[in-house]
């Protein structure tokens, strides 16, 4: 029988490997990261490349994550979401927010493929064109007046995105979004959902699925979330605030 002092050594010698097990992001491949995209013959979806070097955003995320979600990660629901669509050509020339605002009127054969494939693609690209080095800075005036009516002031905003971040149980994101009356809300979905196929219209995400932070945080989700707030590009969101009420 083992004991649980055996158990503990086997278990901390175990994470230990699967830690090891990931290749170090060397200086080079952190300023210019891998982003080769699918080639247009592997189907209609391409990986986008990250917007900055991969290290751009630290200390706040770091560049081995940043590598690892961007090219292994996204790049896989990428691969999948080609994969699914390659016998259905009359999804092929559409757009993934189309096929993920449009999931109930998918083939079922693909519906839930496009749902976890369609939606990791869709709120991966925007989620990297929401941060930026330098980030953290409050939104414009316009946008500021939105959301003190909403929450009553920009930094309840944030306590609302940190709790529904903070809060979702397993994988998912925290949103922000404009609803179907033009209101701003702040939601969470599980898994890789988005708020087009609810009809709301997102303008920030936050990833918590745990390939965002554990190899920086660990089990210290709040700590990335905190992290993140100096990284948010608020000038793309509230471009895209304007963007959805027009």
């Amino acid at each position: 029988m083992i004991t649980r002092r055996q158990w503990l050594v086997l278990s901390s010698t175990a994470v230990a490997a699967a830690f090891d097990a990931v290749p170090p992001v060397s200086s080079a491949s952190a300023a210019v990261p891998d982003q080769a995209a699918p080639s247009s013959d592997a189907g209609p979806f391409v990986l986008p490349p990250l917007p900055y070097p991969a290290d751009a955003l630290e200390p706040h995320i770091d560049a081995q994550t940043m590598v690892i979600h961007h090219d292994r990660h996204h790049a896989a629901y990428v691969a999948n979401l080609n994969t699914a669509v390659a016998n259905h050509p009359e999804l092929r020339s559409r757009t993934v927010d189309d096929l993920v605002a449009n999931l109930g009127s998918l083939p079922g054969d693909v519906r839930t493929a496009v749902r976890n494939q369609g939606g990791g693609h869709l709120n991966h690209t925007w989620f990297w064109s929401s941060l930026k080095k330098g980030g953290g800075i409050s939104p414009g005036a316009e946008f500021v007046k939105a959301i003190d009516t909403t929450f009553g002031s920009f930094a309840r905003l944030k306590e609302a995105l940190t709790a529904s971040a903070v809060g979702v149980f397993g994988s998912g994101w925290a949103w922000l979004s404009l609803d179907r009356t033009g209101t701003l809300i702040v939601e969470s979905s599980p898994n890789q959902d988005n708020p087009l196929t609810a009809g709301n219209r997102p303008l920030l995400g936050i990833d918590v699925w745990e390939h965002a932070y554990y190899l920086k945080y660990q089990n210290r989700r709040r700590d990335y979330v905190d992290a993140v707030f100096n990284v948010i590009d608020w000038e793309t969101v509230q471009s895209r605030w304007r963007a959805a009420r027009g």
